[in-house]
C-alpha cells in the first residue's frame, strides 16, 4: 500500500488511502485494548502525518542530547587480547547487529584499549550477559591502573573462545566470535568497530525454536536492558509486535 503525504501538511489524505488506514488502525487498536494497553486513536488519524505531540521541549545540539532522556540498549561485553597476551573486557550499550546477515559493530574510541587491541588482532568475542550478571558487567568498566593493567578483569569469571584469541564472560546467554570487517573513524571522537561473526553459541535455554512459546523463554531467560545513562531493566514481560498486513523485512 503506497500513500503518498500531502504537500499541504493541513489536508487530509486520499480518501480511499484514509479509509484503509482507519480501518488498519482500529483493528491495531482492539488488539492493544486485549493486552490492555491504551492509546488515543483520534491522535492517529492522518493529518498530514501521525500523531498529535505534546509540548516538546527543544535540545540543543552544541552538545550531546543523549543523556537528556532515557532510551533503552543492550549491554554487552567486548573481549579482546592485546600484544602481551593480556585479556580486556569492557561493557559496550552502542552495539547491535550491523546487517541481516552475520555482522555485528559496536560504538568505541581510539583512546580506548578495545580499540587499540582490535586494530591489532583483528577479532573480538561479544558476551550478551543476563541479568543477574549486572554487577559483574558493571565491574568490566572499571578504570585502568596508572601501570595500564586491569586487574579486575583476572577476578570476573571467563571462559576462552573457540577460534579467537579473546575471552567471553562467563554465564552470559549468547556468544559470539567476530574477525575484524571494518573500523568507521568518522563519528566525531568515536568509531564504529564492525565484525563478521564466525562463531555463534547461545544458551539451550534461551534458544528460539520454530514452536515455541516466546513469551514463556523470556520469562524463563529475562534479558538485561540498559537505559542509559544510569539505569538497567530485567525484561521478562512482552507483547507480540503488531506487524501490518503483507509486511517484509
Amino acid at each position: 500500500m503506497a500513500c503518498k503525504r500531502s504537500a499541504v501538511r493541513s489536508r487530509l489524505a486520499p480518501p480511499n488511502c484514509r479509509d484503509v488506514l482507519i480501518k488498519h488502525f482500529l483493528a491495531l487498536d482492539q488488539f492493544y485494548n486485549s493486552l490492555v494497553l491504551h492509546y488515543d486513536f483520534q491522535s492517529l488519524i492522518f493529518l498530514g502525518g501521525l500523531g498529535v505531540s505534546e509540548q516538546l521541549v527543544e535540545l540543543s545540539t552544541k552538545q550531546p542530547i543523549w543523556d537528556r532522556f532515557f532510551s533503552v540498549y543492550p549491554l554487552v561485553i567486548i573481549g579482546t587480547r592485546d600484544k602481551d597476551g593480556v585479556d580486556d573486557l569492557a561493557p559496550k550499550h552502542l552495539a547491535m547487529p550491523v546487517a541481516w546477515e552475520n555482522y555485528f559493530g559496536f560504538v568505541c574510541t581510539p583512546r580506548h584499549r578495545t580499540y587499540q587491541n582490535v586494530t591489532l588482532s583483528k577479532q573480538f568475542t561479544v558476551t550478551y550477559s543476563r541479568p543477574n550478571q549486572v554487577v559483574f558487567t558493571s565491574l568490566a568498566a572499571s578504570p585502568r591502573c596508572e601501570d595500564g593493567s586491569k586487574p579486575i578483569v583476572e577476578q570476573l569469571p571467563t571462559m576462552p573462545a573457540n577460534d579467537v584469541d579473546a575471552v567471553f564472560l562467563k554465564d552470559g546467554y549468547l556468544f559470539l566470535e567476530c574477525t575484524l570487517h571494518k573500523i568507521y573513524d568518522d563519528f566525531g571522537d568515536n568509531s564504529l568497530i564492525t565484525g563478521q561473526v564466525q562463531s555463534a553459541r547461545v544458551a539451550r535455554n534461551a534458544l528460539r525454536v520454530a514452536d515455541g512459546d516466546d513469551q514463556l523463554l523470556l520469562q524463563q531467560s529475562p534479558l538485561l536492558a540498559y537505559l542509559y545513562p544510569n539505569r538497567f531493566a530485567e525484561i521478562s514481560n512482552t507483547n507480540t509486535l503488531p506487524f501490518p498486513k503483507g509486511f517484509k523485512r
